[in-house]
């Protein structure tokens, strides 16, 4: 996936989770941001960040803040962007299958269904932003919906169907991916509910430039956790094909 047009500025501050101070061309200006994450291990004074240029004259705000640096890594935070990087993906892994986007299955909404020879099957996606020391981490921030779409897989599956959470990483050069069992250890272990009971647990990785975001490879997945120096690590690998 791309954007049309894209400028670079200096993080100043976010006053509140829609919206940041940023520096462009020596002007100080109020951008949108499209995550309401916390962020806040990206979104720190001076970080060099992207913004894309709106074409509606009638908004409020000219630009959206869609990445950061954080090192010599740039991280992709716009929340939008998985979406459209998953769906390109996985129309190259599955070429002949009809796949939708926001389909409904009970109770739940998710991000895409796959339609082919084998049936359907559904697909929640989760933008991951957060890294420590080249492993990624979701979620940033305790996630009721989150586990309630993973129940909603579950059920998926028990009727049926397959099912995937695919957790896309917008970044690369990533080791690995685990739950955030210190934030939210009930997401965690629904997490390894979901895969113990037949949903397939993925993540991938993207190449990132300030104007484009792209799916390239797996990460591996580990849905088990240990304590070190005070940090989660996890420790069971788990990857299952649909």
């Amino acid at each position: 996936m791309e954007y049309r047009r894209v400028v670079e500025g200096v993080f100043l501050s976010r006053p509140n989770r829609f919206i940041a101070n940023v520096l462009i061309g020596g002007q100080e200006c109020v951008c949108h941001v499209k995550n309401t994450g916390r962020c806040k291990e990206l979104l720190v004074p001076g970080a060099r960040v992207y913004l894309s240029v709106s074409d509606n004259e009638k908004r409020k705000t000219k630009y959206d803040l869609i990445a950061v640096r954080k090192g010599n890594r740039l991280i992709n935070m716009d929340s939008q962007s998985p979406n459209d990087a998953a769906e390109e993906y996985l129309r190259m892994l599955y070429p002949d299958a009809e796949i939708r986007r926001e389909c409904v299955h009970g109770d739940s909404r998710f991000d895409l269904r796959i339609r082919d020879g084998k049936g359907d099957m559904y697909v929640e996606v989760k933008g991951v932003t957060l890294e420590r020391d080249g492993h990624l981490y979701f979620p940033d921030a305790p996630t009721e919906r989150g586990r309630k779409h993973l129940h909603g897989l579950i059920r998926c599956v028990e009727e049926g169907h397959r099912a995937m959470v695919l957790f896309v990483g917008q970044m690369c050069d990533v080791t690995g991916f685990s739950p955030n069992e210190g934030t939210d250890p009930r997401f965690a272990e629904a997490l390894r509910e979901a895969q113990k009971r037949g949903v397939t647990v993925r993540c991938v990785w993207c190449r990132v430039t300030p104007d484009s975001m792209r799916i390239e490879g797996n990460v591996p997945v580990l849905l088990g956790a240990i304590r070190l120096r005070g940090t989660l690590f996890g420790f069971h690998t788990s990857e299952q094909g649909c």
